[in-house]
């Protein structure tokens, strides 16, 4: 069976300062010492959580897009995390999954946080997506997609299943306590691995954040996490755990079946 090496990459963030933020970022991805197949970043890696979206909004051909490719490129690994794109007059909170080959795939951020006034300047997605990395299905979501377990829940059919539910996030200390709940629910209801990344340090809203990205297992076991302070941490999944956890706790077979209409 196949493994799949991830690096979570919790960083501070440079406020609007896309230049700044992908010199920081690249310089942190060349330090890696081992060969993942993954890095992911935090959510609006180039410009932190902003609504500022008409000023800082890109094209799909735009600055962001071609340093990710070049950067994936060099270091014969894929890059997922979020940026602020531009699309028939409307704006996004994208996630892109960028390969080494430079294909690339893309998930626009589904909920939108009305809070922070997210809806009034974003457009909502209105589709998953669970991409294919090196034989394991990955279920990409952002951030605010979290509170919301309807778009995360497994099939029950064993070939409909994910592996992987991964998040990108700016979420703030303030609700850190959600946010490690919330990670570890999704990990035992769908009995799958998680990986949660979120920045550190202050916003420009002043908005501090503790980090806690994580590593947890499909029994909501916590095996790395990292608090306040910035980190690279590099993780070798196994796929044989996953499969001895679902075939002795198959919980999944007993799922309710329903359907996302819109």
């Amino acid at each position: 069976m196949q493994s799949l090496t991830i690096s979570l990459l919790q960083t501070e963030l440079f406020w609007e300062d896309k230049e700044a933020n992908m010199r920081m970022l690249e310089s942190k991805i060349n330090a890696i010492p081992e060969k993942p197949e993954l890095i992911v970043l935090p959510e609006m890696f180039t410009t932190g959580f902003t609504m500022n979206a008409e000023a800082l909004a890109e094209p799909m051909d735009g600055k962001s897009m071609n340093w990710l490719s070049e950067t994936a490129h060099k270091k014969k690994a894929a890059i997922v995390g979020s940026i602020i794109i531009e699309e028939e007059g409307y704006f996004f909170n994208r996630l892109v999954l960028m390969l080494p080959n430079r294909q690339y795939f893309y998930y626009d951020k589904r909920h939108l946080f009305s809070y922070a006034q997210e809806h009034k300047y974003y457009a909502a997605g209105t589709r998953k997506f669970i991409g294919n990395l090196n034989g394991w299905k990955i279920n990409f979501q952002v951030c605010y997609d979290l509170r919301f377990p309807v778009w995360a829940r497994q099939s029950s059919d064993p070939q409909l299943q994910y592996d992987i539910y991964l998040n990108v996030a700016n979420w703030p200390e303030k609700r850190r306590n959600a946010w490690q709940t919330l990670l570890a629910a999704r990990a035992i209801e769908n009995q799958c691995y998680v990986v949660g990344v979120n920045r550190v340090g202050k916003d420009g809203n002043g908005h501090l954040y503790s980090g806690d990205s994580r590593v947890i297992d499909p029994l909501g076991n916590i095996i790395w996490t990292q608090e306040y302070e910035p980190s690279v941490h590099t993780y070798t999944f196994e796929k044989q755990p996953l499969q001895d956890i679902r075939s002795h706790f198959p919980f999944l077979k007993d799922a309710d079946e329903f359907r996302i209409l819109n």
